[in-house]
């Protein structure tokens, strides 16, 4: 009995069940609550710990499933390519706000953990909070973070920005699908971009870009922002 819970079959067809039934409870609801990647999360870790089962069995057997992170991700470029004149009419704009969006995303958070007395290592592993997990796992990595508490950190983020970001932004008045795209890519990675894919192929494509911008800047600039903050603060 153990070997078939432990199995890829089961696994496999657990996570892809709950969040299709989860999908389709958001659908009819319309509730940012019933986010389809946070009921999944949620029911995969009460699935894990009843049956007691290690993590890295769980990852083992959902490979299948991980593997087509990096081609959804980089299907995105497709969606870019059809908005490209848009893109470069505003790129100077794109670019100056997305690196704005990224130093103030790295500063704001490094400097809430400090006044809230937390560890070195604790802020570094915050700092790369808001882009994908690989880049994120990296600038923590070589500033002496924590990875794992990143990756914990990177999620929480992504599934925070995929149930409340859209929300947030209606009640300041930002509805342009350029904005809400680069915003919730910026800020929520690709769990964010997930969230208004059906919006339209405009939220996705400037959703990806958001994305992609502020996780090339962050590895590029998240090791220095994070070396003059801990010369100032200590």
């Amino acid at each position: 009995m153990k070997e078939l819970i432990n199995s890829p079959l089961v696994h496999v067809c657990l996570t892809l069940l709950v969040f299709i039934i989860a999908k389709k409870l958001q659908k009819k609801y319309k509730s940012p609550l019933l986010n389809p990647i946070l009921i999944t999360i949620s029911v995969v870790i009460s699935f894990l710990l009843f049956t007691d089962t290690p993590y890295e069995d769980y990852e083992r057997n959902t490979q299948v499933i991980s593997f087509w992170l990096a081609p959804s991700v980089i299907a995105l470029g497709y969606a870019l390519y059809s908005f490209l004149e848009e893109i470069k009419a505003d790129f100077k704009k794109i670019i100056l706000s997305m690196l704005a969006g990224s130093l103030t995303g790295i500063i704001s958070v490094f400097m809430i953990a400090y006044l809230f007395g937390a560890s070195k290592a604790t802020m570094i592993s915050l700092a790369p909070k808001s882009v994908t997990t690989p880049i994120a796992i990296e600038v923590s990595k070589q500033m002496g973070g924590i990875p794992s508490l990143t990756v914990a950190f990177v999620i929480v983020v992504g599934v925070l920005g995929a149930i409340f970001g859209q929300t947030y932004l209606r009640l300041i008045g930002v509805n342009d699908p350029k904005s809400v795209g680069l915003s919730l890519g910026a800020t929520a990675h690709a769990l964010g971009t997930a969230s208004i894919s059906e919006k339209g192929p405009d939220f996705s494509a400037f959703g990806g870009l958001g994305m992609a911008l502020n996780g090339v800047s962050t590895a590029i600039f998240a090791p220095w922002v994070i070396k003059l903050l801990l010369m100032l603060l200590y």
